[in-house]
């Protein structure tokens, strides 16, 4: 009798053991995936900053190699079109605009097309040899890409079955260790990826962002993006400057958002013919305009953008013009169809109005730099929020919190007077519409 009873209590004992690994395994393999985004995205980081400066010790070696990027970044720009257009399909861009779509999406199988391992990987070595070919272009946006696919990915391996808030959480993990700005993440994920605030997925974009954080902190310190700030409004002039940077810096974003979407769409049916062809032909044209604008800048627009950035946000005035050379040459990066961001371009660009505005005016450079960025940036993405919280988590700036905030309203607001579509949705309704074309293809052939 004590045997029949025993063997029960056994299995009882197992099969509670059993259920409580079949518990923490996705719970382990989440853990597991957000620590791996973290150093990822500092690999990765440091991969794009070694590209650019090899790319600068290249063409600025000797007394005639400044001419090289004439011939390098065309052909840059071909070959990583190429690899995107063939090996690596859907890698092109920023990244963002597939992980929105991904989040629209209902089959697995369509999501994947959009994020996956060997796509997070594509969109690294493409980022990479844009930033080998001078093209100006950044890694934040292809690090959401990287950091929703990858989760995805081990998720799925976990089996954890919440493909949108995982989703969520790998974009924002993607953010705050890409910039090391975990609340920026999180604001990101709500207002930016989602539109909406989705209380089940907290739990997720918060350990997300905490352990891609932890990780990113290991290897890289505790650090400011641009540095440490401390310029705050103390003249009138300053809040002139604050206005002119909202309203400027805000129709400026406009301005490249809606030309990016619109030259998207005429691109797309101009290319229709013969789409790897045409698009390989634009990618070398705007490959060589990003070359002669980086040759007549002295070399200034190339790659992100961050040293010039970080050099106005220390107070170093930036030539008057490399705002508008920055601005086309991170236009022509993005309608050229090769992978890259445009978060850091755009802080440049920012960066550089602020600088130019404040030189006109007579204000500090430091600030009317940090306040152009705020602006543009709200302008470019139309997500305020964002762009306050990231700006000032990467400048430390407190002392200037409430001119951000204004300026990045300021931005919001008159960017949505002129442009009604924020650019990344805009973006991301081309992958929708691809995969539902591609999902009703595939209905109609089973049932023929």
């Amino acid at each position: 009798m004590s045997s029949r009873f025993r063997r029960p209590k056994l299995f009882r004992r197992s099969r509670v053991l059993w259920g409580s690994f079949n518990l923490w395994r996705p719970r382990l393999v989440f853990w597991t995936g957000a620590l791996a985004i973290g150093v990822i995205s500092v690999g990765f980081a440091k991969l794009a900053d070694l590209a650019q400066r090899t790319f600068a010790g290249v063409t600025q070696s000797g007394e005639w190699t400044w001419l090289l990027p004439l011939v390098i970044t065309p052909l840059g720009f071909v070959l990583s079109a190429y690899l995107a257009a063939t090996v690596f399909p859907n890698s092109q861009g920023s990244g963002i605009p597939q992980a929105i779509a991904a989040r629209h999406l209902h089959h697995d199988e369509d999501r994947t097309k959009l994020l996956s391992l060997r796509l997070a990987f594509g969109k690294i070595v493409l980022t990479i040899l844009g930033l080998l070919s001078g093209a100006s272009i950044g890694r934040e946006g292809p690090t959401v890409q990287v950091g929703a696919s990858f989760m995805l990915a081990v998720a799925r391996f976990g089996g954890m079955a919440q493909a949108k808030g995982l989703i969520l959480a790998g974009s924002a993990a993607g953010i705050a260790a890409a910039f090391n700005t975990p609340l920026a993440g999180i604001v990101f994920a709500i207002e930016e990826m989602s539109r909406t605030y989705e209380a089940r997925a907290n739990g997720l974009v918060l350990m997300a962002v905490i352990l891609s954080g932890l990780a990113a902190l290991g290897l890289s310190g505790s650090y400011n993006y641009f540095g440490t700030a401390d310029a705050a409004p103390t003249m009138l002039r300053d809040w002139i400057v604050m206005l002119i940077c909202g309203v400027g810096g805000g129709a400026l974003g406009a301005t490249f958002s809606g030309l990016a979407l619109y030259a998207g769409i005429r691109i797309r049916r101009w290319a229709q013919p013969q789409p790897l062809k045409r698009m390989l032909i634009l990618a070398g044209l705007c490959g060589l305009a990003v070359a002669v604008i980086g040759v007549v800048s002295a070399g200034q627009t190339f790659g992100t953008g961050y040293q010039q950035a970080r050099g106005a946000v220390e107070g170093h005035a930036l030539p008057q013009l490399f705002f508008v050379e920055k601005l086309l040459a991170g236009f022509l990066s993005m309608i050229s169809g090769i992978p890259g961001g445009i978060f850091a371009p755009s802080l440049a660009v920012g960066a550089g109005f602020g600088s130019t505005v404040g030189t006109l005016i007579g204000g500090g450079v430091a600030l009317s730099a940090i306040l152009g960025m705020a602006g543009y940036f709200a302008g470019v993405v139309q997500a305020p929020m964002t762009a306050f919280v990231i700006i000032l988590e990467m400048t430390g700036d407190h002392q200037a919190v409430i001119p951000i905030m204004a300026v990045s309203m300021i931005g919001y607001v008159t960017s949505r007077l002129l442009s009604r579509e924020p650019l990344y949705h805009g973006l991301s309704r081309v992958f929708i519409a691809a995969a539902i074309r591609a999902r009703r293809n595939v209905d109609k052939g089973s049932q023929i």
